[in-house]
């Protein structure tokens, strides 16, 4: 029968050893050190940590009323009781090897581990204070025992640790660790196994904490990856994401995030889809996802995804997008987008068309490339109905900016609408063009028109101008030979006396053989059935639909270089990387309008330079996109410029705020303020 006490001299000895041949390239001597110790021990000499002396660092910013201590409150309790006879602390840590809760069962042990800072602020890195029962399990990923010798630092040879580490069944993250602490002969192997049992107990505990909708995406994937052979297998919730063995094989970080967001866009409304469609990469993949709802609540979609060679089988043509499809991809805040020698309104706004006047050079830099060709303006008659507002005599100022096609949208999604529109319009079948505001509706599909038929030209019918509007004879335009694309954006915002009227009016459009096209900008989702343009709905052959900015990460960053090029040109101005880290979290509900606001914003406040993360809206810091009142507003504005004055310390931005670090924690959550 093994020996303790001649193990543990052993072990002494070879600790001796090692630490004489101080920066002693060579290994730990043989001694019946377990190769588990001896990995630590090297890393802790390569962490530069001073086994003579005792330094733990502190911070005050720990949360001891946090989520994991929440669910652990109850398993800790019940150790506690189980332990009472029996000389032992009970200590919780968050990931960071930082302590967030102790229960002792002996006062006299507590002492001891109060000398050697093994209290809550603490942190028992293996880089900061050398092996021990809970840095370890850190840099090891699995539950360790460290007892008297074994522990790196001369202060802990007293003691001996056992740690377990706490993984949410969710995220397979470590959460935190659960260490049983006792004297060194007093340890016995039922201390691995209690600590082991309390820290399942407790990542059990994570996963009833988390809501219905969140336990039935976790139980949906797990099954979908039991029936799974070779195929990748995603799981996506609102702050969750995970992914089988094969999806980690066979896909990039960046196609799994272009996975992600192309699957969010295809299953906004529905509950089933199957999609084939070819990535940034070039690669084409099958796609079968399902929406997983809970409660009336939407858990997340779980995804199974296969690669494959070629074109899909049965396909949709207009879903492969060739070498030459134009596809466009900033639609600007504000003004209208002029594309090949046509003018063209840019979604999100409220002026009308341009009035009759000669032809005259014009473009609009907000997403165009250095060295894009400027294009030929036509100002054709008036043919909305009204006299010119506001703006439009603002349009006529703007349209003397030089445009540049934005036909570089990489995000999957985006260049499927592309294709789709391209068939489209080349057809000449009336299309709905679907979509959220500000997404690049109207911009999209004017650009492609043109694109399409270089001598056409376009026209708009505002739904505010139509009211008591007599028909216009189409016979009435200026001769050509060239199609008209004749676009009504917003068509939900048609009035019942407007909806009388482009019911008599379509059909005249679209029976002109091929001369004239028609196509409308329509809210992505669900609009009022009582609304009057469902009536012409029945004029449209063809929908499309426009992915929101959210759904096109991939662009983000090129589209934030054209709109920091149009509001700051010939300036050097650069986001920093924590600045574009904080945009790209940011879920952009107003889409490109909203992050050009932005953007406006930053560079009022960093007119040059390198544009930081305090210099952006307080909204950007947050990941909840819940209209916010008034007051809450500028509770929001106030805790986020605290802590962009704290340098991020909540405990400080509390004490600033005149708030306690448990209330900071929840108004954090509830803003979900990211900083």
């Amino acid at each position: 029968m093994p020996d303790p006490e001649k193990r543990l001299r052993r072990i002494a000895s070879a600790r001796a050893d090692f630490l004489e041949r101080g920066g002693a390239t060579d290994g730990v001597p043989d001694l019946g050190v377990p190769d588990l110790v001896a990995a630590s021990w090297q890393r802790s000499r390569a962490a530069g940590v001073d086994a003579a002396r005792w330094e733990a660092p502190f911070t005050a910013d720990f949360d001891p009323a946090s989520r994991l201590a929440r669910c652990a409150e109850p398993v800790l309790t019940q150790l506690r009781e189980d332990t009472a006879d029996v000389a032992v602390v009970i200590a919780l840590t968050d990931r960071s090897a930082r302590l967030i809760q102790r229960r002792d069962s002996s006062r006299r042990l507590g002492r001891l581990l109060d000398r050697v800072d093994f209290v809550p602020g603490y942190a028992y890195a293996e880089g900061a204070v050398g092996t021990n029962g809970i840095g370890t399990v850190i840099e090891s990923g699995r539950s360790v025992s460290i007892v008297g010798p074994e522990h790196y630092s001369e202060q802990l040879q007293s003691f001996a640790c056992t740690g377990s580490p706490i993984i949410d069944p969710l995220t397979g993250r470590v959460e935190g660790i659960l260490d049983l602490s006792t004297l060194a002969d007093a340890w016995t192997p039922l201390m691995h196994t209690l600590a082991r049992s309390a820290a399942k107990d407790i990542s059990r505990n994570l996963l009833l904490d988390r809501s219905r909708a969140q336990q039935a995406l976790f139980e949906t994937y797990v099954r979908a990856d039991a029936r799974a052979t070779r195929q990748a297998v995603f799981a996506f919730g609102e702050s969750t994401s995970m992914l089988n063995a094969a999806a980690e094989g066979l896909f990039t970080g960046e196609e799994q995030r272009a996975i992600r967001h192309h699957a969010s866009f295809v299953m906004a409304h529905r509950d089933r889809a199957s999609d084939t469609v070819e990535l940034a990469s070039g690669r084409r993949i099958r796609l079968r996802g399902t929406r997983i709802l809970a409660g009336g609540q939407t858990a997340g979609l779980v995804v199974i995804v296969e690669a494959i060679e070629g074109p899909g089988r049965g396909a949709d043509p207009r879903a492969a997008a060739g070498p030459d499809v134009a596809t466009a991809g900033v639609a600007p805040s504000s003004g209208r987008t002029v594309s090949s020698g046509r003018t063209a309104p840019v979604d999100g706004t409220d002026g009308t068309a341009a009035a009759g006047h000669p032809a005259e050079s014009s473009a609009d830099p907000t997403a165009g490339s250095p060295g894009g060709t400027a294009f030929t303006i036509q100002r054709l008659p008036d043919l909305t109905v009204g006299a010119p507002d506001s703006p439009t005599r603002e349009l006529a100022g703007d349209l003397r900016r030089p445009y540049v096609p934005i036909a570089d949208g990489s995000a999957p999604a985006w260049r499927r609408a592309g294709a789709q529109l391209r068939a489209a319009l080349t057809e000449g079948e009336p299309t709905l063009v679907l979509g959220e505001p500000g997404s690049g509706r109207f911009t999209l599909v004017a650009e492609i028109f043109h694109a399409t038929h270089p001598g056409g030209r376009s026209m708009t019918i505002e739904p505010a101008h139509l009211d008591g509007a007599a028909p216009f004879d189409l016979e009435a335009l200026p001769a050509t030979h060239q199609p008209t694309l004749c676009i009504i954006p917003d068509l939900d915002r048609v009035s019942a006396a407007g909806v009388a009227f482009l019911d008599r009016l379509l059909p005249t459009l679209t029976a002109s053989a091929g001369r004239t096209m028609v196509a409308a900008t329509l809210p992505d989702g669900r609009p009022d059935p009582d609304l009057p343009f469902h009536a012409l709905l029945g004029h449209f052959t063809v929908s499309v639909t426009v992915p929101p900015l959210r759904c096109r990460p991939e662009d983000l960053a090129t589209i934030v270089d054209r709109l920091l090029a149009q509001l700051a040109p010939n300036r050097r101005v650069r986001l920093s990387p924590q600045a574009e880290r904080t945009l790209a979290r940011y879920p952009w509900p107003g889409n490109v309008p909203q992050l050009h606001e932005a953007l406006e914003y930053a560079v009022h406040r960093r007119p040059v330079g390198e544009i930081r993360t305090e210099d952006l809206p307080s909204y950007c810091h947050t990941s909840k996109i819940r209209p916010l009142t008034p007051l809450e507003t500028a509770e929001r504005d106030a805790i986020t410029a605290a802590l962009h004055e704290c340098g991020g310390n909540r405990q400080a931005a509390a004490h600033q705020l005149g708030l306690s670090r448990s209330s900071l924690y929840r108004k954090l959550h509830r803003y979900g303020i990211t900083l």
